[in-house]
Formats: structure tokens, sequence, C-alpha cells
């Protein structure tokens, strides 16, 4: 082991030679090094160490954990962010991997704040059983989806603020180039702007006029939404034909389409077996009931966490539902003559979509581990 990834002995007591059974391994992540904890079953500490967030630092990390003990359970902090490296690499070394959130206030100001408490803090959620959240395998085609997918809502950002922009200098334009445009739909106002560009660019460099300076404007502008434009429609084909190759048996239910589909195949991840029963997709969501009654009155409540994407998707499928589906219609129409509230049936339906698809989604296979 080289002098970079030796264990910082200054963190805690010295490693144990000999393994005492199976231990707990937490890990503090951050950007350029990781601080990992190992405990004990009983909740002893072990020994903490700092190792680098590289591919070698990782394989050092599990190498020094496992000569404390078997390591079966991890609890990372950051799995979907500094610790997404990490967290792949336990897993196809068969390791069980938490994601963990951080400190609670009231413990922080009780105990102090240091990366070591950190890292031992996360084994504590693990072995108290805390933590519940498996970490997401970002190996398959769900964190290829997830890729396009941030690729795609970035371009319609810029695209929609590219538009946002073209706008107003029409507005002020000269009122011969604006007559010139009106009337045109969007689709012929940036064809027709995106010319502009290309006239100014051929002509003679002198002195710039107002009206020049807007036309190339509107003209570069609306260069940009077609290049955007065509990013956008690409992205989404990919992720059409990644949806259709992957879980085709989502895009057969009423109300789903390849982007409702990806919101809840990234919800999933690419190992589905880590949830264990509908009701954790569901409390995934945010769409499992929450408790909220008060000595005679009974009520439960839509969930506010969860996945909000993945919300929204579900949110999006009993809407269209409501609009083209029977079977729906007809459910929404009894449930108003009972005295329930929209908003309570919107609740209802968004329970049932999420058991439908998880009925679906477990059917997938996990990605092969390297």
């Amino acid at each position: 082991m080289s002098s970079s990834t030796v264990p910082s002995t200054s963190l805690a007591p010295r490693a144990r030679r000999r393994p005492v059974g199976e231990v707990v391994l937490g890990v503090d992540t951050h950007r350029d090094a990781h601080v990992a904890a190992v405990l004990s079953v009983m909740g002893a500490v072990l020994a903490t160490g700092e190792f680098p967030a590289t591919a070698a630092g990782y394989r050092d990390l599990l190498k020094w954990a496992r000569r404390l003990g078997a390591v079966r359970r991890a609890g990372v902090e950051g799995t979907g962010s500094y610790g997404a490296s990490l967290s792949r690499y336990l897993l196809a070394q068969g390791v069980d991997v938490f994601d963990v959130n951080w400190m609670d206030r009231a413990d922080r100001r009780r105990r102090g704040k240091s990366d070591p408490l950190d890292a031992q803090n996360a084994a504590r959620t693990v072995l108290s059983g805390r933590a519940r959240a498996r970490a997401k395998a970002g190996d398959g085609p769900v964190q290829i989806a997830r890729m396009y997918r941030l690729t795609k809502a970035s371009a319609v950002k810029a695209r929609t603020q590219a538009i946002n922009q073209l706008k107003p200098v029409l507005v002020t334009a000269d009122p011969a180039l604006r007559e010139e445009l009106a009337g045109l739909g969007n689709a012929e106002l940036f064809r027709t702007c995106a010319r502009f560009a290309d006239v100014s660019s051929r002509e003679d460099d002198g002195e710039e006029s107002v009206l020049q300076a807007t036309r190339i404007t509107l003209g570069l502008l609306a260069h940009r939404i077609g290049q955007l434009t065509e990013q956008i429609r690409d992205v989404g084909d990919r992720l059409a034909r990644l949806v259709e190759c992957h879980a085709p048996q989502l895009l057969d239910v009423v109300g789903i389409g390849p982007d409702t589909a990806v919101a809840l195949l990234i919800a999933v991840g690419d190992n589905p077996e880590r949830m264990g029963s509908e009701a954790s997709f569901a409390a995934l969501c945010g769409v499992s009931p929450v408790e909220r009654s008060s000595g005679r009155r009974q009520f439960r409540r839509l969930n506010r966490g969860g996945d909000r994407q993945a919300n929204a998707a579900l949110h999006r499928i009993v809407f269209t539902r409501l609009r083209v589906d029977p079977r729906t219609q007809d459910y929404y129409e009894r449930r108003i003559k009972e005295g329930k509230t929209r908003r309570e049936i919107v609740r209802c339906l968004k329970r049932y979509a999420a058991r439908e698809v998880f009925q679906l989604v477990k059917q997938l296979q996990p990605a092969p581990r390297s």
C-alpha cells in the first residue's frame, strides 16, 4: 500500500489485526477523499481511516475494512454525488450499500462535527436500522437514461430562455421589421429570423445600425433555438428507444409515455431488487398516505416527501387517465358521490398507479455486475 492510501492513524486508535466477525462500514464522502469507520455489530468503533477518492483508494478502503471482519453492510453519505463511484464499487463487491443522510442537528450540537464522527454515524444508522434506502447501482440502462434526461432538461431550459429573449427584441424592433414578422407562428418566425444571421454574415463590414444589430441578434437567437430543438429531439429519440428496449411493458399502460417511464425508471434505479415491496416504492414516489388524524377526525394527507420527479410522473398518469380512461372516470364519479374531495381521490389514484407500476418494474432484470 502506498503512503498516499495508508489510513490516517491520527483519526482513531490502531486497527485491530484479528477479525472480530461481521463488521459494518460507514463512509463520509468528499470530492478528493473519503473518511471510513468500521464498527462491530455491538457498536464499538474498531478503526477509522482516510482514503483518496480514486479506484485504488476504493480497493484499499475495502481491503482495510475486511482485515477487521466480514463487511456485508455499508452506510455511505451521498450515494448520488461524491459517494456514487464508491457505492458502485462496493455493490460490485457484494456489499449491501445504504444511503445515509447527514447527522441530525441536535446530535451534531451535542457531539460536535468531524469527518470521523460522520463516518461513525453512517455506520450506526445502518446498525440501528434507520438507514433503509438501498443505494442505486448506477451501472446500467437507467443510469444512461438519467444522463440523457439531464441533457434534455438543460436543453429545454436553455431553449425557453432563448425564446424569452427573442420575443422582447421583437417588441422593441423597428416598426418595419415588426410588420415583416407580424402574424408568423413560432416555427416560421424562427426560420425567418435564422436567415437574418446568414444574410448579415455576408454583408460588408462597416458602421452598424440599430436595425442591423437587431436583425443579427434575432438571427443568432433563432439559430440557437434551432440547435437546441435538434438536441432535444435527438435526446428524446434516444430515451424512447431506451425505454422500448429496457422496459416496453411500461409503454403499454394507459397514461405512460417515454418521458413518464424514464422518470419512474430513474426512481427505481438499475437494481429494482433494492425495493422490497410496493409500499416502499409508493413511499419512494411520495404517494404513500400520511396520517393526520386528531381526536374524532380520521384523515390522511398527501405525502410531500419522496422523489418529486417520480411523483410528478404519477400525477401525469392520473390526470391523463381522468381525461381518457373510462374506468378511472367511473371511479372518480363514484368516490365523489361518497363525499371524497378531488384531492383525496387523486391521492388514491396515484397510489393505485404506483402499485401498478411497481408490478411492472420489479420484472426488470438487474444490470449485470462487473
